[in-house]
């Protein structure tokens, strides 16, 4: 614990957070604007519960009352390294706050965390900069938002001409979208996907214990075409957002646009919900995922993920479109199905 005193001689407290503050801190982060999914206290139990990866969830305290949250997981490895990250598997993190004053408080206590555990580098994931004196990538990631209503055929109409017309062949083909209680058909269509894309994935224990954790804000979402799987995603709601997260689509998919059925399936569904905010999540530049997301008429928005060197020399470049993981990624789409499903969580686990 370590506390300051601000220009107003009120005391900010730096704590970590335990299982006995997990309501508190949702309490605070569903009324915090700045805070997004990924700052939930339950990402604390599926890191620990699914990769076993220590957490350092720090929260800034005034007079007793959160202010300000930064939620931390540490992964290391021999062939990623070591960091301290907000958040491993989440596209946004670093600090959220309601007074701007706790910000940099809790900021210097994760540099001083990831200087006593030794991690190579300390990464924020930011919607917006930080800390301008860090090095940052700010030109790899993008994230696509946009408002949606509760009228299903204004939602159609907002779609571009030519994706409309994939997702009306979507419609003609039969397809049909289903609810699940379990991971199982997501399971089946997001790991043969990954795996022809050269990722690999993750346990399927990681699906079930998202959906334990997070309850009716964690949902399965399955395409069938004569009750045989199409494509499958699973989607986190918050407040009035819907992020489709993982997905992914059988061999039979591109024949009759079950992708492009599925998400539009799921917005018509999350504007029924009363959802308000369609989050498309992160792409790479220059991927087929963000072409795919343009063609929705969705405008990117950078991402700025900072990074405190400790150890490091120089920025990490851990993600598939380093030359280097050419010849791995090529070599594992030849991959047997059944072998990826297996060596896949192997690797997965430390990606971060």
């Amino acid at each position: 614990m370590s506390a300051i005193t601000d220009r107003d001689t009120t005391a900010i407290v730096i704590r970590q957070l335990t299982p006995d503050d997990h309501a508190r801190w949702d309490a605070f982060v569903v009324a915090c604007p700045e805070a997004t999914f990924f700052h939930r206290a339950g990402w604390q139990t599926v890191l620990e519960r699914a990769f076993g990866h220590p957490t350092y969830f720090l929260y800034a305290e005034r007079e007793g009352v959160i202010v300000g949250v930064l939620p931390l997981g540490r992964v290391k490895s021999r062939l990623f390294g070591d960091a301290l990250i907000s958040l491993p598997f989440c596209v946004y993190g670093g600090v959220a706050a309601t007074d701007p004053l706790v910000r940099r408080p809790l900021i210097e206590a994760a540099c001083a965390l990831a200087r006593e555990l030794g991690v190579d580098h300390l990464e924020l994931r930011n919607r917006s900069r930080q800390c301008p004196e860090w090095p940052c990538k700010d030109a790899l990631y993008v994230t696509f938002r946009r408002a949606i209503a509760a009228d299903a055929d204004a939602n159609l109409k907002a779609i571009p001409r030519k994706q409309r017309a994939m997702v009306r062949k979507g419609i003609d083909a039969g397809l049909v979208g289903e609810l699940d209680r379990d991971v199982e058909r997501l399971f089946d269509a997001y790991s043969e996907s990954v795996r022809n894309l050269g990722t690999p994935v993750f346990p399927k224990r990681y699906f079930g214990i998202l959906k334990d954790v997070f309850g009716d804000d964690c949902e399965v979402l399955t395409v069938t075409r004569d009750g045989a799987t199409v494509a499958s995603v699973m989607s986190f709601y918050f407040r009035d957002e819907v992020l489709p997260y993982y997905g992914g689509g059988k061999a039979s998919a591109r024949d009759v646009k079950g992708n492009d059925f599925m998400y539009w399936d799921l917005l018509r569904r999350a504007g029924e919900r009363g959802c308000r905010v369609f989050d498309y999540g992160r792409s790479k530049v220059g991927t087929g995922s963000f072409s795919f997301k343009k063609n929705w008429g969705f405008e990117p928005e950078p991402l700025y993920y900072e990074f405190y060197l400790v150890r490091a020399t120089h920025l990490p470049d851990v993600n598939p479109l380093n030359p280097k993981y050419r010849l791995f990624i090529a070599a594992w789409q030849k991959l047997p199905l059944w072998l990826s499903r297996r060596l896949g969580p192997l690797i997965a686990r430390s990606l971060g």
